[in-house]
């Protein structure tokens, strides 16, 4: 039986399920012998299931077991959000409820992340029980492209057995698809991040959700990580400094054909005038985008008190070396 603390378990397993019903009683069991005597508690987040999955949970007395439903299908990424915002543990560790993650790794991963302070532990499936040319493929592929395009370098992005410190979960926006993307989130708030080995199994029950369409979707979720990556806090040196070459190529064109039409050449109908003209407004339009980006951000850090900066321990240096020398 678990032992669990009813108000602040040590630690929260976030399981986001659609249309798994068959596979919910036994990744539950596999959790309970996986965290035996640990503290912890299972949030269960229902994502607008259209079979059993929501009668097969409530069917289950587990002490442990808190079930989130949600009013329709929002997706991975929304459902894995409200697990995270219902989770009230210390640590909260994620998983997939197609029961191919296993449970028996979560110990090992948190003790991981207490004995060396790391903020989150991610997986690795180095033994893939999935389709080649359907999961194995496209998976690198994305992996790939997502190393090399954020620099954060971990070798498996898509697995979602990973454990992580809840205060810095639950500052994560997971919108959209970027579930996908969680560790380079965390990066994004200066988390120190680790990645260890983990085991696969194959699927049981049920068809996989996954496909090859979901890499396709990997492309503008990248390109909007990249400009949140390096361009939040300072919009107008994407938008300013691509505005102002368009505009200075246009305004080149626009002058070199003025200088034509002086000496007496005819200019119009010349497609190098069209090109001037939609650089100089292409330029002014970049621009101007530029300063209402650089507009929304202040507000976007203004009106939540944010800071465009994370703290993660403040030292009195003086007051802790008397300490160490009256010991």
């Amino acid at each position: 039986m678990p032992s669990t603390s009813p108000e602040h378990p040590h630690l929260s397993v976030v399981v986001p399920v659609f249309n798994e019903a068959e596979n919910v009683e036994p990744l539950i069991h596999r959790i309970s012998e996986a965290l035996d005597g640990l503290d912890y508690e299972i949030v269960y987040v229902d994502d607008g299931s259209t079979d059993d999955t929501t009668q097969q949970l409530h069917a289950l007395s587990h002490p442990a077991l808190r079930v989130v439903e949600l009013r329709k299908n929002y997706g991975q990424s929304p459902a894995m959000m409200a697990g995270i915002d219902h989770a009230r543990g210390t640590y909260i560790a994620t998983l997939d409820g197609d029961g191919q993650n296993d449970p028996a790794d979560l110990p090992a991963m948190l003790e991981l992340a207490e004995r060396q302070g790391w903020d989150l532990v991610a997986g690795e499936r180095v033994n893939r029980q999935d389709n080649v040319l359907l999961r194995k493929i496209p998976s690198r592929m994305a992996n790939f492209i997502i190393r090399n395009a954020v620099n954060v370098h971990l070798r498996d992005y898509g697995c979602a057995l990973r454990v992580m410190r809840a205060d810095l979960a639950k500052d994560l926006g997971l919108y959209g698809e970027l579930h996908r993307f969680l560790p380079v989130l965390a990066a994004l708030e200066g988390a120190r991040i680790t990645q260890v080995p983990v085991q696969h199994r194959p699927r049981e029950h049920g068809k996989s959700k996954y496909g090859l369409g979901r890499t396709f979707k990997v492309i503008p979720d990248l390109l909007f990580m990249l400009f949140w990556k390096k361009y939040l806090q300072k919009p107008m040196h994407l938008f300013g400094i691509s505005g102002l070459l368009l505009l200075l190529f246009g305004l080149g064109i626009n002058v070199y054909l003025a200088v034509l039409k002086i000496m007496g050449q005819d200019i119009w109908g010349k497609p190098l005038l069209i090109l001037g003209l939609l650089l100089v407004l292409g330029g002014i339009q970049l621009i101007t985008i530029g300063i209402v980006v650089e507009i929304q951000m202040r507000t976007y850090y203004e009106s939540q008190q944010k800071r465009p900066y994370q703290v993660r321990r403040v030292t009195q240096v003086a007051r802790e070396k008397l300490i160490q020398s009256k010991t």
